[in-house]
């Protein structure tokens, strides 16, 4: 399932249940084999005593070692337990056996799949991207073997829409994916024969590919819609080509595809699902819902339409304000508030985000551990390094301007890019509660409704301020 990906920095895990934790120490105190897969079609054999009790720390030296991994970038990974409806980043301490045994525990409590898919649900370890690491450190990493394995993520995050981009910024990655498959020395008539051989969803979105619309109008126009995109994907070759020469170094490409994918804001983040009220129209769409994916890295927050592949509302950690609530009666839903700046009939005020999700503990834990990590960086020298690629913030060499909110970054900053917040297509609350009902907010404001934000331990010249209030929200 799409957006379920989700890392863990809490210690949630360590404090469910138990069941099944206890197995024959006969048994797992002998060798056995045990498969770490990569992101792409390989896997790490090892072969582990005491299986019962290996920690993640363990399990990753020793993927570590089988990968030749140099010692600077082992940080750059992590220790992944995943399946087709959950994906959690593990701890260093984390005894992945223990996790596996406690499986379906886990996929009843953070997913709302059904009884069935839960009890046929298998998980497996993978090794790929610790969330934490900062992009900035990945331009660093000069070993070809570690670049590919940031690269082969990143490329299949794009392919699956999970990293929204525009037209020019997926064609551009593709063609640097064709170059790095095929090298740089293709003519025209090659490449074009080359992309019909692997098929263009081997270089651009899924999404792209298959086209929207009905089946008539996908049946009638896929040829003339391929044709374009694979002139479009052989220009953008031929540039390459030609910027690069005929033959240039493997992590030459590898490090522009990966300075590349860093314009996203969200690269890196660990995905959540969940889902948002859709504006009412109507008395018919009255309660109806938006499947979303929330992205969130160290850069901030991003909700995404799993539909449409655009982002709908992005924030700086300093930009917001946030709170999860627990069901207050059964069949009602686990709620991640979002408070952030915004207007109504030109009066500033503060507007609140609802995102359904039986994963919105995890998602507020994690925007708590994100705000401290930055807080401790920005605390010395690293204040302007890792923020220079938020939505608010323009990149070095890429805009001139530095104004905390006027950075534009180019092509991807126009306002139809996919990148930018659509604020105005959500159901947001413009109101505070003033102990017995919600009102319409007065122009004066002061603090935020929740007691966990970022905007005081930051360093941005974003302004953000919010409301207070003396009692609880409402979540009706």
């Amino acid at each position: 399932m799409e957006g379920d990906d989700c890392s863990f920095p809490s210690d949630s895990l360590d404090d469910h249940s138990q069941r099944g934790s206890v197995a024959s120490s006969a048994t797992l105190s002998r060798a056995q084999d045990v498969l770490i897969y990569l992101c792409g079609e390989s896997a790490v054999h090892l072969s582990v005593e005491g299986l019962g009790s290996v920690t993640v720390q363990e399990l990753s030296r020793s993927v570590r070692e089988a990968l030749h991994i140099p010692e600077s970038a082992q940080d750059a990974f992590s220790i992944w337990l995943c399946s087709p409806l959950l994906d959690l980043q593990l701890k260093a301490r984390h005894q992945p056996y223990k996790l596996c045994r406690q499986w379906q525990d886990l996929l009843y409590r953070f997913t709302e799949a059904s009884e069935e898919d839960i009890s046929q649900d298998e998980p497996y370890l993978q090794y790929r991207r610790n969330v934490f690491y900062p992009k900035s450190k990945e331009l660093q990493i000069e070993d070809e073997a570690v670049l590919r394995l940031l690269y082969d993520e990143a490329r299949g995050n794009v392919l699956a829409g999970r990293y929204p981009c525009d037209p020019e910024h997926w064609t551009g990655l593709g063609a640097l994916s064709l170059a790095l498959d095929e090298g740089t020395g293709l003519d025209s008539q090659q490449c074009t024969t080359t992309i019909r051989e692997k098929k263009l969803s081997s270089f651009l979105p899924e999404h792209v590919t298959m086209g929207t619309g009905g089946l008539f109008s996908t049946l009638r126009g896929k040829s003339s819609r391929h044709a374009g995109l694979e002139q479009s994907l052989s220009q953008a070759y031929s540039k390459i080509s030609t910027s690069v020469g005929a033959s240039p170094q493997p992590t030459q490409l590898l490090h522009q595809y990966l300075k590349s994918c860093h314009t996203l804001p969200y690269y890196g983040s660990a995905f959540f699902i969940g889902e948002i009220d859709k504006p009412v129209q109507g008395i018919l769409q009255r309660g109806k819902r938006k499947a979303v994916n929330v992205g969130i890295c160290l850069e901030g927050v991003y909700v995404m339409d799993v539909k449409e592949k655009h982002v709908l509302l992005g924030l700086r950690f300093n930009e917001l304000s946030w709170d999860h609530s627990y069901p207050e009666e059964e069949g009602d839903s686990h709620i991640l508030w979002l408070e952030f700046d915004g207007e109504e009939d030109g009066t500033p005020v503060n507007k609140l985000l609802k995102i359904y999700s039986k994963q919105a503990e995890l998602m507020s834990g994690f925007i708590e551990f994100c705000v401290e990590l930055r807080s401790a960086s920005e605390g010395g020298a690293a204040a302007g390094t890792d923020g220079e690629a938020g939505l608010s913030q323009p990149q070095a060499g890429q805009d001139g301007s530095k104004n905390g909110r006027g950075g534009r970054r180019g092509m991807l900053r126009r306002q139809s890019s996919v990148v930018c917040s659509r604020v105005h297509s959500l159901n947001t609350i413009s109101y505070v509660d003033n102990g017995k009902e919600i009102k319409r907010l007065k122009p004066k404001r002061a603090a935020s409704f929740f007691a966990r934000s970022a905007s005081t331990s930051t360093h941005s010249a974003a302004t953000y301020s919010a409301v207070q209030v003396t009692e609880s929200l409402e979540q009706g």
